[in-house]
């Protein structure tokens, strides 16, 4: 297991390495370091801006080199924002270390979890937030599917179905609220009230009639949230969302 006295000294050691690289034209911290809310579970993840002249690929096969060669790393993942690659490592002493490389007209603050170590950034945007309307369409789509898989007495696909649905419940609980969503980043600044209803929407076992209260919990759920968001669509929904969390599977 690692500790936050030696993930600083390797955040350190990667910074140094990052401004000594001439094909690196800027740095920043992204995620809690951004914040300084850095706690025992935090990872490093650091922003760096490609210098224009500089090949993207040489530069992220030879960080990719260093990160195994001196820190230990055992896997890597690859996430694509546009024109930004996220390459997430994971080091022998369960460390996640993301680095980001991104053209210099992307190197920006998109949100708050944004802080330039050297070098400049372009000028801020805000975070997209996501349409709730994409949102309820999914919602009702995970729903179809809950009910169908319940039907056909697949069980663990009904679960798997229904975690999706109350995924996007929560997602337009948090955007109401002003959170961020993404990977559940804010779900637990919701409400307590809230939260107390959510909890009854997790089925305890899967059992078939267990499975189908969750369902129907959620669905209540969900129809109150997309009365926030739209009323005039939850009104076209309510009979539907109910008939099919309260069918004959």
């Amino acid at each position: 297991m690692f500790t936050a006295e030696g993930r600083e000294r390797l955040r350190e050691q990667l910074i140094s390495a990052a401004r000594a690289d001439g094909r690196i034209s800027g740095a920043a911290h992204l995620g809690s370091a951004a914040l300084e809310q850095q706690d025992e579970w935090s990872d490093i993840d650091l922003a760096l801006c490609l210098a224009p002249e500089a090949s993207f690929e040489t530069v992220l096969e030879d960080w990719t080199t260093r990160l195994y060669r001196d820190c230990g790393v055992v896997a890597h993942l690859d996430v694509r924002r546009g024109e930004i690659l996220y390459r997430v490592f994971l080091v022998e002493n369960t460390l996640q270390i993301d680095i980001s490389f991104w053209p210099a007209a992307d190197f920006r603050a998109i949100g708050p979890k944004f802080k330039l170590l050297f070098g400049a950034a372009n000028e801020p945007r805000p975070a997209p937030v996501p349409d709730a309307r994409d949102l309820i369409g999914m919602g009702w789509l995970y729903a179809l599917h809950v009910r169908s898989a319940l039907a056909r007495g697949r069980r663990l696909q009904a679960e798997y179905m229904l975690s999706g649905m109350r995924n996007e419940m929560l997602a337009l609980a948090c955007r109401r609220q002003g959170l961020v969503a993404v990977q559940g980043r804010g779900m637990d600044e919701l409400p307590r009230e809230f939260q107390a209803r959510v909890a009854r929407c997790f089925p305890q076992s899967l059992d078939r009639m267990e499975l189908g209260r969750a369902f129907a919990e959620t669905t209540e759920a969900l129809l109150a949230e997309i009365g926030f968001a739209d009323a005039e669509l939850a009104g076209r929904l309510w009979g539907v969302l109910r008939e099919m969390a309260g069918g004959t599977w």
